[in-house]
This record gives structure tokens, sequence and C-alpha cells, in this order.
């Protein structure tokens, strides 16, 4: 169940230090505004690179549930080392001229404040959006209406959070800038190994666009090879879930390659090593050790380059369809081995 202590707002002091010492390299503004204690926090975006063309765009988002706070911190890891090498590391510079970077780092700042997994109004936004599971979901965690006091609450019928609109309109305005959307959002608190997940959390059928991940999964793994940890696979197969973001965006059929991909941190083999952790409701959710912590924030950095470089190389817009259709093939047949068919070779 969330708690209600109050946590340190470290994550949010850090943003706006960023944001203010490299306001030169930044496009930065606010998305939303939500109110909490008599104050009033802003849901911040940055972007880095080509503000103006239509180029490939990579999305990193981090805190959608509040006491994930290790999901805010490795991905404002990322933008501080990316905003540090603005001023001298001429690949990057390069780079930024052909691709756009955006950071949501703090998607819920009153659940981060709060140390809750729900925001200010008790609502899960990783249940809120208009999506309905097929079938029977994972009894609560796959999303309830009963009490916004109970955990995984979906809020109530067609009522977006402030929070869950700003997201999914910010997205859609990223597909409309951009030549493709490829989004990482960082969580942690399943098992004991490091996941991707996709689309979709909702059902067990394939997406549009599973060749495309398949593709990616190839190229990582042929690349970094001694950092293949993840566990790559479909959500629905773990569990499933009533209004997940990303399920519905991927649903409103983009018109741009768009690939989320879900960050799942392994809290419970930070749990193993320091059992005192399940001491305070954050120790379920995050690194207390100061090395351990340190060992995350680089443990994903390779992960987070790479799709910078997709993005770069423009891998999703260069592919060609009858090799798309291969992969689709692929990925059919090593997720979802029942719904393979065969590619036409027409």
């Amino acid at each position: 169940m969330d708690g209600s202590v109050t946590e340190s707002a470290y994550e949010l002091e850090l943003l706006a230090e960023l944001e203010h010492k490299y306001q030169q390299h930044l496009n930065a503004r606010s998305l939303a505004q939500v109110g909490f204690a008599d104050k009033t926090h802003d849901v911040r975006a940055l972007e880095l690179g080509n503000p103006n063309a239509r180029v490939p765009t990579v999305l990193f988002v981090g805190g959608v549930h509040g006491v994930e706070r290790i999901g805010s911190q490795v991905i404002l890891a990322l933008l501080g080392s990316l905003l540090t090498r603005c001023s001298w590391d001429k690949h990057l510079q390069l780079m930024l001229t052909q691709i756009r970077l955006a950071f949501v780092p703090v998607l819920n700042p009153i659940g981060l404040i709060r140390g809750t997994r729900a925001n200010g109004n008790g609502v899960d936004l990783m249940r809120n959006a208009p999506i309905d599971a097929r079938g029977s979901v994972t009894f609560m965690v796959g999303g309830q209406r009963l009490s916004r006091h109970l955990p995984w609450y979906r809020g109530r019928s067609n009522q977006l959070e402030v929070e869950t609109r700003a997201i999914i309109d910010y997205s859609n305005e990223l597909m409309a800038r951009g030549s493709s959307l490829i989004v990482l959002d960082a969580h942690s608190g399943f098992g004991l190994v490091d996941h991707i997940w996709f689309p979709f959390a909702c059902k067990d059928t394939p997406f549009a666009r599973l060749g495309e991940v398949y593709h990616l999964k190839q190229l990582f793994e042929m690349s970094y090879p001694h950092h293949c940890h993840y566990h790559i696979a479909p959500q629905s197969r773990f569990y499933r879930t009533h209004g997940d973001i990303w399920d519905y965006l991927v649903s409103c059929n983009p018109k741009v390659p768009f690939l989320p991909l879900t960050l799942e941190m392994g809290s419970w083999a930070w749990v193993k090593k320091n059992p005192r952790q399940l001491l305070r409701f954050s120790g379920y959710f995050n690194p207390q050790k100061q090395h351990r912590l340190q060992r995350i924030l680089r443990r994903h950095f390779t992960l987070m380059q790479f799709l910078l470089d997709v993005g770069y190389a423009q891998v999703l817009e260069q592919l060609p369809e009858l090799h798309r259709h291969h992969l689709d093939y692929q990925a059919r047949n090593f997720w979802y081995p029942q719904a393979a068919e065969k590619p036409s070779h027409d």
C-alpha cells in the first residue's frame, strides 16, 4: 500500500539546477501544474537537439510512480551527462543537429514528494489511460476503481489526471514534430532481473511494431554482448493491466514509427542484498546503499546511449518494408509462436 511520509525533493531540486545551469542548451517548459500542500509544482519537459526539423526523437520518462525514485535518478543522470558534454563533445554536438532528445524526469512530482506510487489524487497514472484490458486482469494489480485509498486505483471512468493528459499530449506532439519516436519509461520494483517491456499490457497479442522491437533487440545484443542482462518481452507476459499509457498511445495508430519501451529495474535484487530495506516503503523500490545507487546509475547508460544512436542513425526510418515483414515474422515466432505466419515474398 502507498505510504504517506514526506520524502526529500532532491530529484526536483536537481532538475531545477540542471535547467538553470544549462539553459543555453535546453528548450524547457511546463507540461502541466499540479498542487499539493498549498504549493504548485510543474511537470517539466526539457529538450535537447534540433528544435525545428522533422527528426527522430527519443523521449526519456521517469517518476510516473513517485515512490520509484530511482527511475527519475537514472533519467537525470543521463540528462546531466549530456548537458555537461554539450560544450566539448563534438560527436554529441553533431548528433544533436539531427535528432531531438526529450526528457520528462518527474511526471508525478506530488507522488515523489509524498513517497507514494499514486499522484496527489490517489490515482495510479499507469492505470489511468482510457483503455481497458481484453479479458481478465491480474487482481487489483491490473487496476481497480473501488477506492482511491487502495493501491492501483484507476481514477473515475473517462477522467484523465492532469499528469496523464500531459504525457499523452506531449507524446503526440513529439510524434507530430518528428519522423519517429522511441520512449524509455524508467520504473523499478518487479523481480530479480532488469526487464524491458513493450506493448501490450492490456492483451496478449502482438502490436504493429513488433518487428522493430525485435530488430533493436538483435542490434543491442550483437553490439553490446556483455550488457545483455535485460529480459525483453511484452508486459502482458508478466501481468495484464487496464489503463496503460503506452498501450493507449499505440492503440491510436501513430502516423510515424513509435516504440514505447518500459525499463523495469529489478529492485528485488537490491532487497535480497540488503533485507533491511523492507523496513521502509521506499526500500522496496530503490537502492539504499550509496555504492549500489552509483552502480545502478551507471548500469543503464549503455542502453540509453544505444537508443540515442538508433535515433541518430534513423534505424526505424530506413528499415526496408520487406525486411520489416521478415523481422515481424521472426518476432512473432520468438514471442508469439502460435500467432506467427510466414512472410509474403510478393
